[in-house]
């Protein structure tokens, strides 16, 4: 991990790397950070019409939802996003239960400048189970196998300031939500790729991604049963250019400091569950009478 915690718009390779560029170049756990989404369906409320209470829309789907911790919830159709850092995770959602025994919760690792490597995981494993290496051939592969490769999630994090234009609240009051900071785990295998692209073209550019803002707005896709959701569109202007300021070093240690803080969480969850195997009351049993037998014999 990079312990990088200051900026140097003179040093891009330290700074491209710090800030997981690389990673677009080559292949051409903590609160307290407002939680940036897209939001698929609309949010409904209730409208007072001839003394009766009707359900209405009242934020449409295709919003940017941006939850903010302790706060209320900002919405908007359009945003920009200056990015400070960016980094890649897996993560993997259980229904059933865990090796804690809690029932539907995800699975992450930590967090990485890329994914060519084995990330821990905060269940004691590696890349939430997922098969390390290149897989030549899919359909050879046991079923069980297949099935966690299927949903496990690459997700490309993304932490920065965010402005949102013509926003609103929950009630669809306008409000001011300017320079936000924020965090977004990307996990739509379309909307990894899509904002993944203004960030690739900055590293062939060797531009720095906090020195430019990305604008972006939705677009609605349809799936086979006629659903609707909704994948984001960007717009970056490279000849314009933001000045870093004494605040900006401020903000991207914060940021690194929160990585390095969740990242330590996932680790100590890792050894932990690593040192715990799930053994049923049988297998205890066993395992605690094979080290009295081992003691006797050793007396």
């Amino acid at each position: 991990m990079n312990n990088i915690v200051s900026l140097d718009t003179d040093n891009y390779a330290a700074m491209a790397q710090a800030m997981g560029m690389a990673v677009d170049v080559t292949k051409s756990k903590t609160s307290g950070l407002a939680r940036l989404k897209i939001q698929h369906a609309p949010t409904m409320g209730e409208k007072m019409v001839d003394g009766k209470a009707m359900k209405v829309e009242v934020i449409s789907g295709g919003k940017y939802k941006l939850d903010v911790p302790d706060g209320p919830n900002y919405f908007a159709g359009r945003v920009t996003v200056r990015p400070f850092v960016q980094r890649f995770m897996y993560k993997r959602f259980h229904t059933g239960s865990a090796p804690d025994g809690v029932k539907g919760k995800y699975q992450k690792t930590i967090m990485a400048e890329n994914l060519n490597i084995d990330l821990k995981d905060n269940f004691g494993d590696f890349n939430c189970g997922k098969p390390a290496g290149y897989i030549e051939d899919f359909n050879s592969l046991p079923d069980s196998t297949k099935d966690i490769i299927r949903q496990v999630k690459r997700v490309r994090v993304m932490f920065g300031l965010i402005t949102m234009h013509d926003a609103t609240d929950e009630t669809g009051e306008s409000v001011s939500v300017n320079d936000i900071p924020f965090i977004w785990e990307i996990d739509n295998r379309d909307a990894f790729k899509i904002v993944g692209q203004p960030i690739e073209r900055l590293a062939k550019l060797k531009r720095l991604p906090i020195q430019h803002f990305i604008s972006m707005g939705t677009e609605e896709k349809k799936i086979p049963t006629g659903a609707v959701f909704y994948v984001p569109v960007t717009d970056m202007d490279v000849a314009k250019s933001i000045s870093i300021v004494e605040k900006d070093q401020d903000i991207f240690a914060d940021f690194m400091a929160w990585i390095q803080n969740y990242n330590d969480y996932i680790n100590s969850e890792w050894e932990s569950m690593a040192k715990e195997p799930n053994l049923s009351d049988e297998d205890m049993e066993i395992v605690d009478n094979f080290i009295e037998i081992e003691d006797g014999e050793a007396q």
